[in-house]
C-alpha cells in the first residue's frame, strides 16, 4: 500500500477531508472552522494595514509642517542668525536652513476669537524645509512680505473665524512679563491673504504664518529670531546630525539645543505601536477561537475513523505514521483558511479607498472624525512583514490544534476498536 501511494500518510489525510454523504456534521464543522482562520486572517491583514497607513500618514504630514532638526537656545532668542545658518550649512546630509519666530497669540475677527501658534518665517526659505506651500487651498503665502502684515491660516481657523481671504485679522499678544509691568499687550491687524488645508486639526486649527520681520516687529525682537529649521537629505539621520552639531558648536554656543523629528510627537508614534500591538493579540484571538474549533472537528472525525485507523496499525503502520494522518487533515484546513483569509485581506486592504468613501455615501456618515485621529481621510498600507507574520502564525496555530487529536488518534488500540465492528 504504502508503495503505490507516496507519501501514504498525504494520500489518506486527504482523502479524509472529504466526507461522506453521511457525514456533513463533520464537513460542516471542518467548514467553519476553514472560515474561522479565514475570517480571523481578513480581519488582521486589514486591521493592520489601516494601522500602518494611519501612522505612515500621521508622520508624512507632520515631517511636511516639522523641520527634520529644530536649532535654538534654552529660552532666549538667536541673536545673529545669519551667520549661525551659514555654520549649519556647512555640516553633512543639511540641504536648507530656515530661520522663525514662533510665538503664542490670539487671533480676533468681531466676535470671534482663536488661540494661535504664530509663525513668523521668510517664504522663500521656509519652502526649502516645510511642505505648508503645498497645501495651501486659497490665495499665495508668497504674499507674506516684509512690511506688508499679511497672514495664512489653517483651513479650520478660517472657518471658526468666518474669515476669508481678503479679510482683516486682529492679533493679540502679551508679553511674558505683562502681569508684572503692567505692559500692554501687542496688537497688530494683519490681512489673510492665504489659507491652507494640511487635513490635521493640531496645524489646521492652530497655525499662523507671517513675515519674519512683521513677526520681530510684533514682538519687538529687532534682529533675533526664535530659532533655525533644518532639512535634511535622509531624515533618518536627523538624530545622528542633532548630536553632531550639539558636540561641534556647543563649544562655542553653550546655550544650544537641537531638537529632532524623532522627539517631536515621539508619544504619539509610540501610543500608534501599542495600539497596534494590542490589536494584533487581539485579533490573533479570532484565529485562535478557528483553531480550537478545528481541535473538535478532528477529535470527532477520529472518532469516526477508529475502525480505519485499526486496520492500517494491524496492517504494521506505526503510531508516528497514524499521528501525521490527523496533522495532514488539520493542517490542510488552516492552509486553506489562511491562504483565503491572505487573499481576501489583501483584496480589502488595498480597496479600502473605494470601499470606505462608497460605505459613508451609502449611511450618510464619516468614519474618520479628524477632531479625534488628527486626520480626516482613511488610508491602507499594506506591509509585507505583517501579512507574513499573520499567515505564519495562523498555520502555526493550525498544525498546533492537530496535535491532540493526532496522539489520540495514534494511540487507538486495534482490538478494542474491531471489537464492535
Amino acid at each position: 500500500m504504502s508503495n503505490m501511494f507516496q507519501p501514504m500518510e498525504l494520500f489518506v489525510g486527504l482523502r479524509y477531508t472529504r466526507a461522506r454523504r453521511d457525514k456533513h456534521f463533520i464537513s460542516f464543522i471542518s467548514l467553519a472552522s476553514m472560515i474561522g482562520i479565514a475570517i480571523g486572517v481578513l480581519v488582521l491583514i486589514t486591521v493592520l494595514s489601516v494601522m500602518n497607513g494611519f501612522e505612515q500618514t500621521m508622520r508624512e504630514r507632520i515631517m511636511g509642517m516639522l523641520a527634520h532638526i529644530t536649532v535654538s537656545e534654552n529660552d532666549l532668542a538667536v541673536s545673529d542668525w545669519q551667520k549661525v545658518q551659514k555654520e549649519l550649512l556647512d555640516f553633512p546630509h543639511v540641504k536648507a536652513v530656515s530661520p522663525f519666530i514662533e510665538k503664542p497669540a490670539m487671533l480676533n475677527q468681531g466676535d470671534e476669537a482663536r488661540a494661535a501658534v504664530l509663525q513668523g518665517i521668510l517664504p522663500d526659505q521656509e519652502r526649502q524645509v516645510s511642505k505648508v506651500f503645498e497645501h495651501v487651498v486659497k490665495g499665495d503665502m508668497q504674499k507674506l512680505q516684509a512690511g506688508t502684515f499679511n497672514i495664512a491660516i489653517g483651513a479650520t481657523m478660517a472657518k471658526e473665524l468666518k474669515v476669508d481671504v481678503g479679510d482683516a485679522l486682529t492679533l493679540v499678544s502679551p508679553s511674558e512679563n505683562s502681569l508684572e509691568t503692567g505692559e500692554m499687550p501687542a496688537l497688530q491687524r494683519f490681512t489673510i491673504v492665504a489659507i491652507f488645508r494640511v487635513d490635521m486639526q493640531q496645524f489646521d486649527t492652530t497655525s499662523a504664518y507671517v513675515n519674519l520681520e512683521d513677526a520681530a516687529t510684533t514682538f519687538n525682537l529687532g534682529a533675533d529670531v526664535t530659532g533655525l529649521r533644518m532639512t535634511l537629505d535622509d531624515l533618518y539621520r536627523a538624530p545622528q546630525t542633532a548630536q553632531t552639531i550639539l558636540q561641534r558648536m556647543g563649544q562655542t554656543w553653550p546655550d544650544m539645543w537641537a531638537n529632532d523629528w524623532t522627539n517631536l510627537n515621539k508619544n504619539q508614534f509610540k501610543a500608534i505601536q501599542a495600539q497596534k500591538s494590542v490589536m494584533f493579540i487581539i485579533l490573533m484571538l479570532i484565529i485562535a477561537v478557528a483553531a480550537f474549533n478545528l481541535v473538535s472537528t478532528l477529535v470527532m472525525v477520529v472518532t469516526d475513523k477508529e475502525g480505519d485507523i485499526a486496520i492500517l496499525r494491524t496492517l504494521g503502520l506505526s503510531s508516528g505514521r497514524v499521528m501525521k494522518i490527523f496533522m495532514v487533515q488539520g493542517t490542510l484546513i488552516g492552509v486553506f483558511g489562511t491562504l483565503i483569509g491572505v487573499v481576501l485581506g489583501l483584496l480589502l486592504a488595498t480597496n479600502l479607498d473605494v470601499i470606505v468613501p462608497f460605505l459613508e455615501r451609502l449611511f450618510d456618515t464619516h468614519f474618520i472624525n479628524a477632531d479625534v485621529y488628527f486626520i480626516s481621510e482613511l488610508e491602507s498600507r499594506v506591509n509585507p512583514g505583517d501579512v507574513i507574520v499573520i499567515a505564519l502564525s495562523a498555520l502555526f496555530m493550525s498544525i498546533l490544534a492537530t496535535l491532540y487529536p493526532a496522539w489520540r488518534a495514534s494511540k487507538v488500540q486495534p482490538a478494542e476498536a474491531l471489537r464492535y465492528e
